[in-house]
């Protein structure tokens, strides 16, 4: 176990994660931290221009291929992401010249990773660079990458090369032979197949330069197709680097190369890739965000968790599922395991069903896998693998390499007696179905799995005629730290117990509901009376380590007779107690790599099943939990307990726990972030918050909360699907008291309008503030003019400075039209002009920098954020995002509503409803900051408060009126809106 990172971290907004200086001690767990994908491939947070011992990774789902030692593991494919930038012929490296400014940022809302880095070359040129990339969620198929360059004291020859490097290596070897590559119309591609598994990869890269003349090459060293391209570049002048990337395999299509290169051919510009990308994870986050106010480190580490879990899931192939390393990095070789069902599919089944759907379809593709290993050790039905990859089979490897080098090599036992998977499948199964009450799916997928792991319980318990009970031996349990000598597990038993209560009842609720796929499965899987007589007796007859008395549960037989520990002796470590006793030692004492009687009062608790109940909770968790490595036994145990500390009503543990968990791999607590990230811890905080704070049950008439939130937490606001329906939970903190809203989900366009102060709720309950972009943040109306004026000149329409007070908040269509009065023109002409007007505009605003921002916003924006109150921008303009960043206030911003955003622009309300959505809050509780007439109706329109900033004759409309921000505070503008609502 390494030791974790404990100097300076990350910064967190509620969306955002920020490095803000570069520490190679942090490379590899930082590559992990800040991995990118799409739920069909994952890439690591390396460097486009490299950097010495990194681990550059792009992982697909679903591409295995053979290895020694550990039978199969994901590939790690061809990577995308080099883009070397050279000074007359000085390369950017970090490691080289000067780092002057350094920023990497993760915006987990968008699923964007940018990095911002101001660098002086050995030879004093200095440069800044800013790098972007993404992998479309709106195509999966789809990779971007763009590098915009600026000089900043010299003027020179800059070259720029985008590679595909056809060489990638899992952790020295190498899976793929590499069969060609060539030129194409769009740039080079690169076709490559694996050496074992015999999967074939198509990439192709096309590559576009604008802001400076500038040709474009291609050379063709065997496994790397490079484009190159060289220009001159002036000081200040911004050169910007769009490169796009197709990949497809011989999974999805006959001919991945010829695929990817139509595919590549056919793409719109990065802009508007990128505008679907943002689109899309707008609409996952709809239903899947969690918020949480008056904590911002708990906010981001949430969202930032469930980014890495939406990141890996399959959307398109019910062939692959989650492994325990995500698509993040070689831990585990990228099989699958228990982690999947248990902690990461609660979350998809109550959020992304069509998702969770694909995860547990995959366990029945691998049926077939589970039954060659069920026969293998002489057992009926299937007995899934412990670990998992393409087919199903076990590819848990017998043997690993002991950290003494001169020490025997250690056995792995988990892929032959960690057998609880079978049931942990099944539970996932029954629980899907209860949550969607998908009867087609469960009769022609679930069934199966639930039926065919009961015939495999009855062929592995064993008749003890002396006891006369059921037992199963020789197993490991959910403590892997004993893994020797284990008779009747109590999880594993009651587990197996479990699972054939649940295939008797799936029997016949078969041959009722479907009795031709009841006829079809009982022939297949020999389910005679018999046979379902046999589970019956099990299910009653089936040991049970449990003293009544005591309610106190003996993890397994003889484990009381162990030696005891007292973990605190050991204190302080930062490694596992295996790694202090040793495998054997720990084998010998009552110490627990992870909750194992707890983990299956947790697993009970949903369903109020044997044996859980408050009272055994209790007494087990006051044995249990202080012999429980919870530090650095297992990832997989903080959310557990912080669920459980929750029940318990000890929301100090349950919230440390819970932090423990959220940051694992953001802070590096554990010391192995560089591995991967933690997937099942990932999941399990949803679950902490859902099951744990909120108190959720779920209930023959749908979910209910019984919250308890951390005394920190002022509001906590989730939604479920249920049956068919999504529940909003908005529980809030104040003075004890809880709310919960809604059954269904509301959009904030069924919101009525409110024309007076009359229909405006108190304006103590406002929590976010929404600012248009020109003439209240800022002021690029000059900007506008003069490109509107060029245009209107090269047409010779008339236009003045008159004119264009008319176009304050409008679009730009609709400024166009404005001044094009009754002149004729094509839609064409009309695109066209926009364009141009754009192109004049974007132009002019390179020089923007914060010195532009107008006096009082920059200190009205850091009070809102100190205080808590969320922030958005709400402008027509399709360049807002780019003058935000020049102005240096993206940080300061939650959320940016612009002219991409929606359809109907400003008077209409659509884009403040937009962007109070994008915060997470209800229009009434939005004021919104405009200079303009139209930005003033759009805000009344749209039920919110409204702050005109100009003369009376054109915002006088608004509830208050200002001259400008300057010296505003927050105080100041409630009590005018107190003062307004008539609240003294």
């Amino acid at each position: 176990m390494n030791t974790p990172d404990q100097s300076p971290a990350l910064r967190y907004t509620d969306w955002t994660l920020i490095e803000t200086q570069w520490n190679p001690d942090r490379l590899h767990a930082r590559e992990t931290v800040f991995t990118i994908g799409n739920g069909y491939v994952g890439t690591r947070g390396t460097f486009e221009e490299g950097y010495p011992r990194a681990t550059p990774s792009t992982l697909i789902h679903g591409v295995y291929d053979s290895v020694p030692v550990m039978y199969t593991e994901l590939v790690n494919c061809p990577d995308w992401l080099p883009l070397s930038v050279n000074l007359n012929g000085e390369r950017f490296r970090l490691e080289q010249g000067e780092i002057l400014s350094y920023e990497r940022q993760l915006d987990v809302r968008r699923g964007v990773l940018s990095r911002s880095v101001q660098w002086r070359s050995p030879n004093g040129k200095t440069i800044d660079l800013k790098f972007e990339r993404f992998a479309s969620l709106a195509d999966q198929h789809v990779l971007a990458l763009r590098c915009q360059i600026t000089p900043i004291d010299f003027s020179g020859y800059i070259e720029v090369q985008a590679s595909l490097n056809g060489y990638p290596e899992n952790q020295g070897f190498n899976h793929w032979e590499w069969l060609n590559q060539g030129k194409a119309d769009q740039g080079v591609w690169l076709q490559v197949r694996t050496r074992s598994s015999r999967i074939e990869l198509g990439m192709a890269s096309g590559m576009t330069i604008s802001g400076a003349e500038a040709s474009l090459q291609v050379t063709s060293v065997p496994g790397y197709p490079t484009l190159t391209s060289g220009f001159m570049a002036t000081t200040g002048q911004t050169v910007t680097i769009e490169n796009v990337i197709t990949v497809f395999t011989s999974k999805q299509v006959e001919s991945p190369v010829q695929t990817a290169q139509a595919k590549l051919a056919d793409l719109p510009t990065y802009n508007e890739l990128l505008k679907a990308h943002e689109q899309a994870w707008s609409q996952v986050w709809q239903t899947s965000d969690v918020v949480i106010e008056g904590d911002t480190r708990a906010q981001l580490a949430i969202r930032y968790n469930l980014f890495q879990l939406l990141i890996a899931a399959p959307r398109q192939d019910d062939r692959v599922s989650i492994p325990a390393k995500t698509l993040s990095g070689f831990g585990y070789r990228g099989h699958v395991f228990w982690d999947t069902e248990i902690f990461l599919l609660p979350f998809f089944t109550y959020t992304q069903p069509a998702i969770a759907k694909n995860l547990l379809t995959y366990r029945y593709h691998t049926l077939p896998g589970a039954r060659r290993k069920a026969a293998y050790y002489g057992y009926k039905g299937a007995m899934f693998a412990w670990e998992s990859a393409d087919t199903g089979d076990e590819v848990t490897p017998r043997w690993a390499l002991p950290t003494d080098p001169y020490a025997e090599d250690v056995r792995i036992w988990c892929r032959d007696r960690e057998i609880h998977i079978s049931a942990d499948v099944s539970y996932a199964t029954w629980y899907y179905w209860q949550a969607t009450g998908d009867d087609e799916w469960m009769r022609d997928y679930g069934a199966e799995l639930i039926l065919d792991t009961a015939v495999f319980w009855r062929s592995r318990v064993e008749w003890n005629t002396k006891k006369e009970y059921y037992e199963i031996r020789e197993v490991i349990g959910a403590d892997e730290y004993h893994e020797h000598d284990v008779h009747n597990s109590t999880f594993t038993n009651r587990m197996a117990q479990w699972n054939l209560e649940k295939a008797v009842y799936v029997f016949d609720w078969l041959f009722h509901t479907y009795p031709d796929k009841a006829i079809e499965l009982q022939q297949k899987l020999q389910l005679t009376s018999e046979r379902r007589s046999r589970w019956e007796d099990i299910v009653k007859n089936i040991w049970i380590p449990y003293d009544e008395k005591t309610g106190l549960i003996e993890e397994f037989e003889g484990f009381f007779k162990l030696e005891d520990i007292n973990l605190a002796d050991y204190e302080p470590r930062t490694k596992s107690m295996q790694s202090i006793l040793g495998i054997d030692g720990a084998n010998k004492r009552q110490v627990l790599k992870q909750p194992d009687v707890l983990m299956l009062l947790y697993l009970m608790r949903q369903s109020q099943e044997f044996p859980y109940d408050l009272e055994i909770l209790q007494t087990n968790w006051d044995y249990y939990a202080p012999r429980t490595d919870i530090t650095y036994g297992s990832s997989l145990g903080p959310a557990i307990h912080a669920i459980l500390a929750s029940d318990l009503g000890d929301s100090q543990e349950a919230y440390d726990r819970f932090m423990q968990a959220a940051m694992v791999d953001l802070e590096d607590v554990r010391g192995n972030a560089a591995e991967g990230i933690h997937g099942a811890s990932a999941g399990g905080i949803w679950q902490a918050v859902v099951w744990g704070f909120a108190g959720v049950k779920l209930t023959k008439d749908g979910p209910i909360a019984n919250p308890h939130l951390p005394p920190n937490w002022t509001r906590l606001k989730f939604k479920l699907h249920w049956r068919g329906k999504w529940h909003e939970f908005d529980l809030e903190n104040e003075a004890g008291k809880s709310k919960l809203e809604g059954e269904k989900m509301t959009s904030p366009t069924n919101n009525p309008p409110m024309n007076s102060t009359d229909s405006l709720p108190h304006p103590f309950d406002i929590r976010g503030v929404i600012f248009d972009l020109d003439g209240v943040l800022t002021d690029t109306a000059e900007y506008h003019y003069r490109s509107w004026q060029r245009l209107a000149d090269e047409e010779g329409l008339p236009f003045d400075r008159q004119a264009n007070e008319a176009l304050r908040g409008v679009s730009r269509r609709e400024s166009l039209m404005h001044i094009i009065g009754n002149r004729s023109y094509t839609e064409a002409q009309i695109q066209e002009m926009m364009e141009r007007k754009n192109h004049y505009y974007v132009e002019s605003i390179k020089d923007v920098t914060p010195t532009d921002l107008l006096p009082g916003s920059l200190e009205l924006l850091d009070e809102l954020k100190k205080i808590g109150i969320k922030t958005a921008l709400g402008s027509a303009s399709k360049n807002a995002r780019t003058v935000i960043e020049k102005l240096g206030i993206e940080n300061r911003i939650d959320a940016i509503a612009d002219g991409y955003s929606v359809q109907n622009p400003k008077p209409a309300p659509d884009l403040f409803l937009f962007a109070a959505n994008e915060i997470g809050l209800q229009p009434f509780q939005c004021i919104v900051v405009e200079d303009a007439a139209a930005g003033i109706e759009a805000a009344i329109a749209a039920g919110m408060w409204a702050v005109g900033l100009g003369p009376i004759d054109r915002v006088g409309t608004a509830h208050v009126v200002l001259s400008s921000l300057d010296g505003i505070k927050w105080a100041d503008l409630h009590a005018k809106l107190s003062r307004v609502a008539g609240i003294q």
